[in-house]
């Protein structure tokens, strides 16, 4: 049998390899990745800050160089087909060896220069800042960027290796997949309105709850979870009266008088000298959760990413004795 040269069809050929490299790009490589993770064009366009016709335009471009149709619509989502799945399969194997890449010629520069991209769920706006603040008074050099979303976009953020390190409370079923370091703690707390009739009072059975209304964070919150959860092993369900998307909103409901809420203490921490919030005293409150630093098991933290984590490993006693103070301050405000 003859053997193949390099330009017969079939054969693993230079000139096809080279078209590939001329005509893909790693902008189209990098919008048919977030299209299949996001099932839909428009939401990748958001999440890069493009155009949907400049999206749908790119992966025409893309389609045309591979000679394959690489999405269908079904129903209102966008699925890839099965040209789509291969391309998407090698985007996530280039895109991956890229950041690990990145991580490797960080390291090589050692602490002088580098970059840190942290993405966090909401709540944790109230600690993550502040020790990436103290970090870059450290390591000036260093180049940082904060994310702070809603923990659904977080953990596809996490799936497609976006960021170096992500802040999360509650990780949930990927558990298995990902490195979990617990770094602060997060304690939820229960807040009423100073008037409230139950600020005053010490020691408070947690069945009194089943009488009050409830101010939840929307379905899918970690500590609507977690409260909703504690509660429910105590007996009591509670009356919920309105869901809120920001603890900014339920805190001012409660000032409204409308009802109590489970809190993070790190949300309520700069009101502790207001007056207008309480932490009742109630059996079984605070809820003892942590803070974890997370990445995916499959990506190589660069040395940037490790000091980090080192660094916010090392701010616990600070954040402890933080909350601690807050607590005071709660306690010296409690009516008498």
């Amino acid at each position: 049998m003859p053997e193949k040269t390099r330009d017969q069809p079939g054969s693993l050929s230079n000139a096809g390899t080279d078209y590939l490299i001329r005509h893909i790009t790693l902008r189209q490589l990098q919008l048919l990745e977030a299209i299949v993770r996001l099932g839909s064009f428009t939401r990748a366009a958001e999440e890069l800050f493009l155009t949907q016709p400049t999206v749908s335009m790119q992966i025409k471009k893309l389609a045309d160089s591979l000679d394959a149709p690489l999405f269908q619509q079904i129903g209102r989502r966008v699925e890839p087909t099965d040209a789509g799945r291969e391309v998407y399969a090698a985007c996530r194997d280039i895109l991956g060896a890229l950041s690990n890449l990145d991580a490797a010629l960080a390291d090589l520069k050692g602490l002088r220069r580098g970059r840190l991209r942290l993405g966090v769920v909401t709540t944790a706006k109230y600690v993550a800042p502040e020790i990436l603040g103290a970090f870059s008074e450290r390591y000036p050099g260093i180049d940082v960027s904060l994310t702070v979303t809603n923990r659904d976009r977080i953990m596809e953020r996490l799936a497609a290796n976006e960021d170096d390190l992500y802040v999360l409370g509650f990780v949930g079923e990927l558990e298995d997949e990902l490195d979990i370091t617990p770094f602060a703690p997060n304690p939820l707390v229960l807040v009423a309105r100073a008037d409230h009739p139950l600020a005053a009072e010490r020691d408070i059975p947690v069945e009194r709850l089943a009488d009050e209304r409830f101010i939840l964070r929307e379905p899918g919150s970690g500590i609507r979870d977690a409260a909703l959860k504690h509660l429910a092993t105590a007996g009591v369900k509670p009356r919920v009266r309105m869901q809120l998307g920001s603890n900014e909103a339920i805190k001012h409901a409660i000032v409204g008088g409308l009802g109590i809420s489970v809190l993070s203490m790190h949300s309520v921490m700069l009101d502790s000298g207001g007056g207008k919030l309480a932490l009742l005293d109630v059996r079984g409150f605070p809820i003892e959760r942590r803070w974890n630093l997370v990445t995916a098991r499959t990506r190589e933290l660069s040395l940037v990413a490790r000091t980090f984590l080192q660094f916010a490993l090392d701010s616990e006693p600070h954040i402890r004795s933080q909350l601690e103070a807050a607590r005071a301050s709660f306690q010296h405000l409690r009516p008498h």
